[in-house]
């Protein structure tokens, strides 16, 4: 409950559309006035709110960007949308099913074809299904995108980040939900009643540890790895997901541009200025747990987390 209450509190007077207004305050200009011309980036769930803004921020600053989208229709109508908008025609779909180890590692096979150094990874799909839902190889299906996606197709990228380097960074897109989780090592819910909401922010607080320890693992390859959370944005997940939450806050939900904007401050910084394993908000390094919330000490359970992600992946040691 404490966590909650604090959370609710925190997020209020941080995340909604005013605490982005509040915090611009401070921004400055000149960060978001680089152009990357030349710099391959892939963003998943790009089709859509806050990966749609991402993928249309990076190329109206010059970047190549591969487009990452589930269905292949929606995917070529954003792809259109943003050649349009930016002017920029070296924007590319790549079709793949986040939520399927089979599909990234299909995907990765193909891209890395191409021989392309990655300068920028942007894991943002991902997931709130209110339902349990398990995926065709076995996994809960908030869970297969939000974790099991981001961590597969994070490591079958390594390589082509290695060919960006000291270039590359990874940027995954978490939430401010993860406040009122500790880290589990119950990955897939096997409590009776199902809460998606709760899986949800089990999830995100999986990736901001699991960003940790990439920063750590992979220091030397020279890949910068990096976690944030974009507030309380109106996207069509939130509609969908969470729609009393957005009804309840409506008017005062951040647009998806605004969600995305510390993604791309993020991946236009030169790294000197950033912190790999950090946890951004609103251009600012912001704190993994609120006080009292109890959750610190819980990230002492990575390790345990990512052996068991590794073998559901089923990736080469």
């Amino acid at each position: 409950t404490w966590r909650s209450t604090a959370f609710g509190i925190y997020g209020y007077m941080n995340f909604t559309k005013n605490g982005f207004l509040d915090h611009s305050k401070k921004f400055k200009p000149e960060d978001m006035q680089i152009q990357i011309q030349g710099k391959n980036c892939v963003v998943t769930g790009a089709n859509s709110g806050i990966g749609y803004a991402a993928a249309e921020g990076l190329a109206s600053r010059g970047a190549t960007v591969y487009m990452v989208c589930r269905n292949k229709e929606r995917g070529e109508e954003a792809l259109s949308k943003i050649q349009n908008s930016t002017g920029n025609q070296n924007v590319y779909l790549e079709v793949c099913d986040l939520s399927s180890v089979n599909d990234i590692k299909s995907f990765a096979s193909s891209f890395a074809s191409k021989d392309v150094p990655v300068h920028v990874l942007v894991n943002n799909a991902g997931l709130l299904e209110n339902k349990r839902t398990t995926t065709p190889e076995g996994f809960e299906l908030n869970f297969a995108v939000n974790v099991l996606g981001t961590y597969t197709m994070t490591e079958l990228m390594l390589p082509l980040l290695e060919k960006a380097s000291p270039d590359s960074k990874v940027i995954t897109v978490s939430s401010g939900g993860m406040y009122t989780s500790p880290l589990t090592t119950d990955l897939q819910f096997s409590g009776e009643k199902f809460d998606g909401v709760l899986q949800y922010a089990r999830n995100k607080r999986i990736q901001v540890a699991l960003t940790e320890k990439w920063a750590e693992k992979y220091k030397n390859k020279g890949i910068g790895f990096y976690s944030m959370h974009p507030g309380w944005a109106e996207t069509p997940g939130v509609a969908r997901s969470l729609p009393s939450f957005k009804e309840s806050f409506s008017g005062k939900l951040r647009t998806s541009e605004e969600g995305a904007d510390t993604v791309v401050w993020l991946a236009l910084q030169p790294k000197e200025k950033l912190v790999s394993g950090a946890f951004y908000f609103d251009r600012a390094e912001a704190p993994k747990h609120l006080t009292l919330a109890g959750t610190s000490k819980s990230h002492d359970l990575i390790d345990s987390v990512i052996d068991t992600v590794h073998s559901m992946a089923a990736l080469d040691p």
